[in-house]
């Protein structure tokens, strides 16, 4: 496997890295997501039946390596705005304005003040649904908890982070823009 993996590096590592490249827009970035293909690849080469060529299925999961970052991007995004309503705001630009990358660090800043006044439940349940993308069923089981226990826990959470967050604002102690 070493030999077949080395002979794909040295032929496709340059076509995967510029494709990943163009579509995230991030060298750093599209360093992490190539890894990610070749340890997709590492996982999944003795399934692959040569169907199609090696470049066609090296792309295939180049490009759902992509398409699963902007989907994990994109439901963070949407869940905090969505969530906690902040004023209908988009954040799917992905190179945000300097400005904006100032309010969106200090909007995050005093969620992360907020979220220090929840309970330790309602902070843990957050993070691991939010922050470490986990979905019910995993949060479920790393707490030991039930489904819908997890799911009481969030929605209370995000409650209470709402109304934190908007009496912070009411107060002046933060500014959104």
């Amino acid at each position: 496997m070493d030999s077949v993996f080395q002979e794909i590096y040295q032929k496709y590592h340059q076509d995967l890295y510029q494709f990943i490249f163009y579509m995230v827009k991030d060298r750093d970035l599209a360093e992490d997501l190539v890894q990610e293909v070749y340890l997709r690849v590492l996982k999944s080469y003795r399934f692959f039946e040569g169907k199609s060529s090696e470049k066609t299925w090296l792309f295939s999961i180049a490009k759902n390596v992509s398409i699963d970052y902007f989907r994990k991007q994109k439901r963070w995004r949407l869940r905090i705005a969505e969530e906690l309503d902040w004023k209908g705001r988009d954040y799917s630009d992905p190179k945000p304005l300097p400005e904006e990358l100032t309010v969106l660090k200090e909007e995050i800043q005093q969620l992360y003040r907020c979220l220090d006044e929840c309970s330790q439940d309602q902070k843990m349940v957050v993070i691991m649904r939010y922050l470490n993308h986990l979905n019910i069923q995993e949060t479920a089981e790393a707490l030991e908890w039930t489904e819908s226990k997890v799911k009481t826990t969030q929605h209370r959470a995000l409650l209470v982070l709402k109304r934190l967050m908007n009496q912070k604002e009411r107060k002046g102690e933060v500014n959104y823009g």
